[in-house]
């Protein structure tokens, strides 16, 4: 791209809501509230705290906080000043930390000593290469960057980030594997947050309530946030209590979800769309939804939910289901994760990179604005990602005529039944239609007939039950006897990663221990 060609950086959407709504709220966490005006404020003293430092444009910045105000003001400054940004996920353990931080090469770490105390100080002696250790919050063992910053006067904001620096490091949950960074600049971040608003309907009075990690999923609602000039509102955790309470202290009309935050809202004794009159938008993402109890979500909360499928490496509106399509009628459309949205060229390609006729099963594969540049220092793995100039996501999926995305499963979890392709999401859906299950995962697990087993995770609704006849049964019914499934475990619950999905990782660990083929 020509220099002419090159627009503003992310950090732009920042400065030209502070400019354009000085006095509007900004920020609302359980501490206090900001402005639009003293979030500049604190920007401007951030930047001078982290100059003196020795700290500005390419230096790598990460971060271990929970969502708070100043968090977010970090996040920011770092956008501001054009350093590399990788975040860490507060329920991440400190040896997953350690690992990112040191592939990511970061220069500082700056750790919320409030909420995680002695954890900035373990990962520095795990990581010693780190050369500037902030807090925030007194500490003992480094300079406190809040009191630090505010020993400057607040100054006019300047970007001097560049279009073409990498405005975020992030690192995949690592499931299937070794997390991976990923890499983004302002260009990819910037058509992201222009997507989810011109898709995701959004209400006209912007109140946003974070219930997930602004270190992940929650990051790019930020500058959504901003880029109305709305309230981006931050709670400690997410409970349907907590939920339903701040939804009416603070009059919130949207909401980022994963799936299994609206099942345990569904399941809270009471709730109903009273409870939560201002709510105009919950957008749901980061794992496959339930089609049952997405319909019961519709029938209790109202018409409010859009859904958007994306991944890491092209963030959040690869497709969009929208409010409509949730309440057209037709139950087939709860199976779907939308249409490909006008940002994103998508295509269903075979193995051999041939597009697949309509109806047929074919991997997602993306072009566009929104994809990654690369993964972190793994050429390899780039160019397996990008094979054929596509960004191949690993999803496996049909498209209907009207253009509707159905996502069958992803392509490592499928599993190899005696010879037949068996896509665990179909099962789990149909799972999901039995009144007494809350919750389903289906893995592949070692059998010595069939090779791998079709294996069915359960856990029941309070006070219910449903046999191992039952279940078989209904599946074997609906979809054949290849299907159903061979072990049924019920359980209390289902692990999860950091972001909410279902650990599928940690579930065939527990199966597949002691043996040397895991397929």
């Amino acid at each position: 791209m020509n220099d002419i060609q090159q627009g503003g950086t992310f950090a732009d959407i920042f400065l030209a809501t502070i400019n354009r709504y000085p006095e509007r709220t900004a920020l609302v966490d359980p501490a206090g509230k900001l402005s639009y005006k003293e979030l500049g404020e604190a920007i401007s003293q951030l930047i001078q705290a982290f100059s003196a430092a020795g700290l500005g444009r390419g230096s790598a910045v990460s971060l271990l906080a929970p969502n708070n105000n100043e968090a977010v003001c970090v996040i920011i400054t770092c956008f501001v000043l054009g350093m590399r940004f990788t975040p860490l996920h507060p329920l991440g353990s400190d040896d997953d930390h350690a690992y990112t931080l040191e592939d990511a090469e970061v220069d500082c770490l700056v750790a919320d000593e409030r909420a995680f105390p002695g954890r900035g100080e373990h990962l520095k002696t795990l990581v010693p290469h780190i050369d500037t250790v902030f807090s925030l919050g007194p500490s003992e063992f480094a300079v406190d960057l809040l009191s630090e910053s505010r020993k400057y006067a607040p100054a006019p904001l300047v970007v001097t980030a560049e279009p073409d620096d990498i405005s975020i490091l992030i690192y995949t949950g690592g499931t299937t594997g070794k997390p991976k960074g990923i890499v983004h600049r302002s260009a990819s971040l910037i058509a992201s947050v222009l997507n989810m608003a011109c898709e995701c309907e959004w209400p006209e009075e912007f109140r946003f309530l974070a219930v997930t990690p602004i270190s992940h999923a929650a990051n790019l609602m930020i500058p959504l946030t901003m880029l109305k000039g709305g309230t981006f509102i931050m709670i400690k955790g997410f409970s349907p209590a907590a939920f339903v309470e701040e939804t009416r202290l603070n009059r919130a009309t949207a909401t980022f979800m994963v799936p299994t935050m609206i099942y345990a809202l569904l399941d809270h004794p009471g709730i109903n769309s009273t409870q939560l009159s201002t709510m105009q938008t919950i957008l749901y993402s980061a794992a496959a939804i339930s089609p049952t109890r997405l319909a019961e979500a519709i029938k209790v909360l109202g018409p409010v939910f859009v859904q958007s499928y994306g991944q890491t490496e092209a963030p959040i509106t690869i497709s969009v289901l929208r409010k409509q399509d949730h309440i057209a009628g037709q139950a087939e459309l709860l199976h779907s994760c939308g249409m490909p949205t006008s940002m994103n060229r998508v295509r269903l390609l075979d193995d051999d990179f041939n597009e697949v006729p309509q109806g047929e099963i074919g991997e997602i594969c993306v072009r566009g604005p929104l994809v990654m540049e690369a993964y972190w220092k793994l050429p390899d793995q780039t160019r397996e990602a990008m094979q054929a100039d596509w960004l191949h996501t690993g999803d496996l999926a049909r498209q209907d005529e009207r253009g509707y995305l159905y996502i069958v499963d992803r392509k490592k979890d499928m599993i190899v039944s005696g010879g037949f392709n068996v896509f665990p999401r179909e099962i789990e859906d149909l799972l999901s239609e039995i009144p007494a299950i809350s919750m389903a995962a289906v893995i592949g697990v070692p059998d010595e007939r069939w090779g791998e087993a079709v294996c069915a995770v359960v856990v029941c609704k309070p006070g219910e039950a449903v046999s191992n006849e039952e279940i078989v049964h209904y599946v074997k019914e609906r979809k054949g006897s290849v299907y159903a499934p061979k072990r049924i475990d019920f359980v209390d619950s289902i692990p999860l990663t950091p972001l909410g999905k279902p650990d599928k990782k940690a579930l065939r660990e527990q199966y597949w221990k002691g043996h040397e083929r895991r397929v």
